[in-house]
């Protein structure tokens, strides 16, 4: 190897042996200063010299100095030392959760309830560990997680999904997000303080994806009340579900993570059977052992714990 070999490297090892000789000024100080023989310490250097293809000690009287490309190779070992503290320190702090990189795949809904706030809290104490979020519906977000593209999924029941006791994840509860009936302003039913879903059987309905979570509770529990709704519009955005209903188009169910809504002519009204979807936070199993993933976890918890609509437990 020399230092046009593609494949240079330094031994620290003796590269310290180097810098000892050149504070001592003999290489039988260095040795007796590292309870190393003079031998030794001499094959030592001689080696780097020979791996590196260049010089480094020169005779001086009956000493020795360090040569031009000693001192200049000195030089850089000093920042590689230092850049090796920087790793060691980093490691340990990696160990206890205080930096890293942790990616979380998540329900847009769930990102002002528990993701920001954990985000502001985590920033405040843990400043050198990052969350790093990106929205997701509840299947493309457990993708994600199987896939090794997150560390963290945030999502809710949906058909297909896992279990709640599958052994390939760790699942924690966070949020019981119950869904309201949303009319238009001027339904009759718009200034009950509660209603039974019964008494919206002969409207016309406005739903998400058949398959999505939401419109599986919303016709579970309206089949529940003794009805099939009469969906006439279908969409997968709760802003455009509210629109829908702000046109007059139809009632529809839209969950409390995402209110309130931003158009002034409609109404939620809580159900009186309460229908929900439970979300959650998963990770793969033993994934929660990794230090900055059991951080994050553990604030989402503490942050979901905090609201009057948690629901805390696990499995896995």
């Amino acid at each position: 190897m020399s230092i046009d070999s593609p494949d240079f490297t330094i031994d620290l090892r003796k590269l310290r042996l180097l810098r000892e000789v050149e504070r001592r000024g003999t290489v039988a100080a260095a040795a007796l200063a590292l309870h190393l023989t003079p031998s030794a310490v001499s094959q030592q250097v001689a080696g780097l010299a020979r791996e590196l293809g260049v010089p480094l000690l020169e005779k001086q009287g009956r000493g020795v100095r360090l040569t031009g490309h000693a001192r200049v190779l000195l030089g850089h070992g000093l920042a590689i030392e230092a850049q090796l503290e920087r790793a060691r320190s980093d490691l340990a702090a990696f160990q206890d959760g205080s930096v890293g990189e942790v990616r979380v795949a998540t329900l847009p809904t769930a990102v002002a309830a528990v993701v920001g706030p954990a985000m502001v809290q985590l920033r405040r104490e843990r400043p050198g560990l990052q969350v790093l979020s990106r929205d997701k519906n509840p299947q493309a977000a457990l993708r994600a997680l199987d896939a090794g593209e997150a560390d963290i999924a945030i999502t809710v029941d949906h058909p297909g999904g896992p279990r709640p006791d599958d052994p390939r994840y760790a699942r924690v509860d966070l949020i019981t997000d119950v869904l309201d009936a949303v009319l238009p302003e001027d339904h009759p039913l718009a200034e009950e303080s509660e209603i039974d879903l019964a008494r919206l059987a002969h409207e016309e309905w406005i739903s998400g994806n058949p398959d999505d979570a939401c419109s599986v509770i919303a016709e579970n529990a309206c089949t529940a009340a003794g009805f099939l709704p009469d969906v006439r519009h279908w969409t997968i955005e709760y802003d455009a579900l509210a629109a829908l209903v702000s046109a007059g188009a139809g009632v529809g169910l839209i969950p409390r993570l995402a209110q309130p809504l931003r158009f002034a002519n409609v109404r939620t009204v809580p159900v009186a059977t309460s229908p929900a979807r439970q979300v959650y936070a998963v990770t793969r199993a033993g994934r929660s052992a990794d230090a900055p993933t059991s951080v994050v976890l553990n604030k989402l918890k503490t942050v979901a714990a905090a609201r009057h609509d948690a629901t805390i437990g696990s499995w896995g």
